[in-house]
């Protein structure tokens, strides 16, 4: 069983800007978990990356998201549905030498779908958070989970991964994260 590692995880999060988010069927559990996920990571030291599709037209990050995060965390404008098909975002997971990537945002089906194939194809041991993933039908992002599942991702929830981050109570951030969800 694999389970996550502060030290080798990377956060990769998928389009989560205005627009998208409005148009997904769970856009409130999807903005509240992906803010706790981008507070933990600030927390525990987690790097990010975030992806915006096409900002011009789609909007930028969210702010619940971008005002949790580093000031050093990486945005990166994209077209191709899959992160990995520009060379820039590649190319910055790579250096960062991150075994685990943990993954979520909009929609699940399609850019996030496509990313975790490619990530997966590049050998990195992958998990999607799937409460803070979204699609605008629910169908569709059920046949997300279970493609990315197919394919080797392992499908955890917001808690299952902050858990497994802190491995105990005696964690020296665990009242800090654990705050995050009460």
């Amino acid at each position: 069983m694999v389970q996550l590692n502060i030290e080798e995880s990377l956060i990769l999060i998928i389009d989560v800007q205005e627009r998208l988010l409005n148009a997904v069927f769970n856009k409130d559990i999807l903005s509240k978990k992906s803010a706790i996920i981008a507070q933990a990571s600030k927390i525990l030291d987690i790097p990010v990356v975030v992806t915006e599709q096409y900002p011009k037209g789609l909007g930028n990050t969210i702010p619940e998201i971008k005002d949790a995060l580093n000031e050093s965390t990486s945005y990166y404008e994209k077209t191709a549905f899959s992160a990995l098909e520009d060379p820039e975002i590649a190319n910055k997971i790579k250096e960062f030498g991150k075994k685990q990537i943990i993954i979520f945002g909009i929609e699940t089906h399609i850019c996030v779908n496509q990313t975790v194939a490619a990530l997966i194809k590049e050998g990195y041991d992958v998990s999607v958070i799937k409460d803070a993933c979204g699609s605008r039908a629910e169908a569709e992002y059920n046949a997300g989970l279970d493609r990315m599942k197919e394919n080797g991702a392992h499908i955890l929830t917001t808690e299952i991964a902050l858990f497994e981050w802190l491995k105990g109570a005696k964690h020296p951030k665990f009242k800090e994260v654990q705050s995050l969800i009460k």
